[in-house]
């Protein structure tokens, strides 16, 4: 339906008996725009709207709703057959071939579809025929000839998609424009609009010849489509006479004497595959789609896919006199982009659904990231460098830290543990902390169920779920569990057993998000998924997140804790940034010239290696190796965020304070900075800093300093001011640098002046954030700023 309208497939499980809406129960359709099936599906097409259903779909049924989720290929149409005469086989061996295609891809990606189908099935003839002639006997269809592009040299008249011109519309000029829409400004048109138009096949213009074809008569339909959809709805195009057949071989026949010739315009029979999809899922098909007091129809697409959507598909079932379910929500993106350009399907640009599967990023990583990119209101950018800096600083060093330090405690022996079990904690409500942690967590969560319910904000929902976890670290840190373990059991039985309920709250609310993370952290947890992954009120889930340490039981043995998330690291970043760069065409021109230079340098090795016996080679360590470990970036740098637990003036220096700072490890360190001239000794006091960690302790008047407080001056050093991190950053977290990844030196060597080389780049910007070479410090809840220091120095 369209280059956006993405699609996903998830195997459907016939075990099962079909669901069906149930009385008392909210019933809820989703659909996602159906793919077309000449090409393997991209990113875009998957956020446009397959995964952006799914997670809604998974969310549904996480809340105990009665949903199902429908799709499949759209695979009828000028596309299809253009395909098929490019690959030199039949429209149905096309169908074929691309729909196995769509289907894995769309099952790596976690896509759980209750029905995945297709468009060429007989399913489709019947209804889509069924509606044709309802819509003949309520006369809402018109006989019309019509003026139509015929290339004389393929002796046939072209379909929409087999013409491209410049767009008519003022002010686009788009070069490229299809005959049914342009694609840069989203316009429908008619391909006699198109200024200059050119047979797809053979390049050459055609000339206009007269033909005869069907209307659906949407000015006659506009009184009932005003009582479905807004007059803003209607007023964009207006309303005209609307073809709906088309001079092909492929597609639905028209059962229709005079018409038999032709077939349906694929944007008429497609959207009614909808319905033939649900129809292949249960013979009661009816009950789903024509039960509009029970059903609520939930539609996602990409934006080119509105106006069909809105106008076209409604027309349609109205136009039958039928009680038909109609679309009570519509979710919506704009485009995703890819690094420099735009994503395309037909000139091979971008990542595709097979390409991350070949990059051995997980499933889920994948899917966070598209979702926290979805472009819900304007378009976005896909970029390998963004990629990892969410999977680095946010699933990482937030989500699968915190989730990890619990687990791994709990699963410590008895005396430095738990032994695996979730100790007992009466009393929970009266412990302060874990009182005020409850307290924010439950907004959070009424947050994620506004944002969730409202479809459109499916990324907000994403957000405020990770928040969560930003909570769950900073309630760790300011507990000292490792201290209260042996001062105070009680309350670190507390602060255990909430953490704990926080791990599986959240494994519960990203669930739709990222279905195999929450699956793994179920399995650590010694729970099964299938049992426990629910937020359903009438469980009363939802009220048990107001005591997060009621989640799960006393005496319960957890799993085996193991990481979650992997770092990606730089040289990974910029492997696939090279070798998804370009069309998928010069992708493989460049692996073939690649491969034929290989085999010429193996060719050379032997011959060289025949005539230069008396020849040493070189020692491992030499040129190469040298400017490797001379090079210097600030990904050695362990810069992390602090909390300054207590500052005091130094008691021999005016000029210094002494800090002790939380850092995140199991004691604080003293700190010795310069501050006194510029910074209040009431303003140092309980501030998050962002610390460098990893410097050579040195004694500065008699107190030995073990780290350092990051601060911008400016140019005359007159004003100073510190580099905070975001409040809800977590504490003990390394600041990171997009682009720039690696572990720390342990400490940095003092000989060869790491970081006076390092330090010479760091700087605040216009917008006062601090930053290396441009890039920004960076923490799982935001960047690193200072309050006014402009283009200031940073050390």
């Amino acid at each position: 339906m369209g280059d956006s309208a993405a699609t996903t497939t998830t195997t459907t499980t016939k075990a099962t008996p079909p669901t069906l809406p149930v009385a008392g129960r909210r019933n809820v359709l989703i659909t996602s725009a159906l793919p077309y099936v000449n090409n393997v599906p991209h990113l875009g097409n998957i956020i446009g709207c397959v995964l952006s259903a799914d997670v809604f779909a998974r969310y549904c049924r996480l809340r105990g709703y009665n949903a199902i989720y429908i799709c499949g290929t759209d695979e009828y149409g000028t596309a299809t057959e253009t395909k098929a005469m490019e690959e030199n086989c039949s429209p149905k061996e096309i169908c074929d071939k691309y729909h196995a295609i769509h289907k894995e891809v769309y099952k790596w990606f976690d896509i759980s579809f209750d029905e995945f189908g297709r468009t060429s099935s007989p399913a489709q003839t019947e209804v889509c025929q069924a509606i044709f002639h309802k819509l003949m006997g309520n006369n809402w269809l018109s006989e019309n000839t019509m003026q139509q592009l015929y290339c004389d040299t393929c002796q046939r008249f072209l379909a929409d998609r087999l013409v491209e011109g410049t767009c008519p519309t003022p002010g686009c000029n788009y070069e490229s424009a299809r005959g049914d829409q342009c694609e840069k400004c989203g316009k429908l048109l008619n391909p006699t609009e198109l200024i200059d138009p050119k047979c797809k096949v053979c390049r050459n213009t055609p000339r206009i010849r007269d033909t005869d074809h069907l209307f659906l008569e949407l000015p006659l339909l506009r009184e009932k489509l005003e009582k479905y959809i807004s007059e803003m709805s209607v007023a964009g195009e207006g309303l005209k006479p609307r073809c709906i057949t088309r001079d092909l071989k492929w597609g639905v026949p028209v059962p229709h004497e005079k018409y038999k010739d032709k077939v349906f315009y694929v944007w008429f029979d497609a959207p009614i595959g909808y319905i033939s999809i649900t129809a292949c899922y249960t013979p009661d098909w009816e009950k789903w789609w024509k039960n509009p007091d029970m059903v609520e129809l939930y539609q996602f697409m990409g934006k080119d896919n509105v106006p069909f959507h809105t106008v076209m598909f409604p027309s349609t079932l109205l136009g039958t006199g039928e009680k038909w379910t109609m679309m009570k929500t519509i979710s919506v993106t704009e485009y995703l982009n890819y690094e420099a350009g735009k994503f395309s399907k037909s000139k091979g640009i971008g990542v595709f659904g097979n390409d991350a599967k070949d990059t051995k990023i997980p499933t889920e990583v994948w899917r966070y990231y598209l979702l926290t990119n979805r472009p819900e209101v304007s378009d976005t950018l896909f970029t390998w460098a963004d990629l990892q800096a969410k999977l680095n600083s946010e699933l990482l060093s937030n989500l699968g830290n915190f989730i990890n330090r619990v687990l791994s405690f709990i699963a410590k022996p008895a005396g430095a543990g738990y032994d695996s079990t979730i100790p007992d904690a009466p009393n929970a409500e009266s412990h302060q902390l874990t009182k005020t942690l409850a307290e924010n967590v439950c907004k959070l969560v009424d947050q994620y169920l506004d944002a969730m319910e409202k479809v459109v904000k499916l990324k907000q929902g994403l957000k405020t779920a990770m928040s969560i976890s930003s909570e769950g670290n900073g309630y760790l840190q300011e507990s000292q569990f490792w201290k209260l373990y042996k001062e105070d059991p009680s309350s670190c039985a507390i602060v255990m057993k909430t953490s704990l309920g926080l791990v599986y709250l959240l494994a519960c609310l990203l669930e739709p998000f990222m279905p195999s993370f929450s699956n793994e952290v179920m399995r650590q947890l010694n729970l099964s998924p299938e049992e426990h992954l629910s937020f359903s009120g009438e469980k009363g889930d939802i009220d048990k997140a107001k005591r997060p340490w009621d989640f799960l039981p006393s005496g319960h043995r957890i799993g085996k804790p193991e990481p979650l998330f992997k770092e990606l690291k730089d040289e990974e970043v910029e492997f696939f940034r090279q070798k998804f760069a370009g069309s998928q065409a010069e992708r493989v021109l460049k692996a073939e010239a690649d491969a034929k230079k290989v085999a010429e340098q193996l060719k050379t090795t032997k011959i060289s290696e025949g005539n230069s016996k008396k020849e040493k080679t070189k020692p491992a360590g030499s040129a190469k190796t040298k400017a490797a470990e001379a090079e210097v970036t600030v990904s050695r740098l362990d810069i992390r965020v602090g909390l300054i637990k207590k500052a005091q003036k130094h008691p021999d220096a005016d000029s210094l304070y002494v800090e002790e700072i939380d850092v995140g490890e199991e004691s604080t360190r003293t700190v010795v900075s310069g501050l006194v001239k510029y910074i209040s000794l009431e303003e140092m006091q309980n501030r998050k800093v962002c610390v460098l960690c990893n410097l050579k302790p040195v004694a500065m008047r008699g107190i030995k300093s073990h780290a350092m407080v990051l601060a911008a001056s400016n140019d005359d050093h007159t004003k100073v001011e510190l580099v905070e991190p975001p409040a809800s950053a977590v504490v003990g977290e390394r600041v990171t640098f997009p682009g720039y990844s690696g572990e720390p030196d342990s400490v940095l060597n003092a000989k060869s002046k790491v970081w006076e080389k390092v330090q010479a780049d760091l700087r605040t910007n216009a917008d006062l954030v601090a930053s290396y070479k441009d890039v920004p410090f960076t923490t799982s809840a935001g960047v690193c700023k200072v309050s006014s220091i402009a283009d200031g120095e940073v050390r």
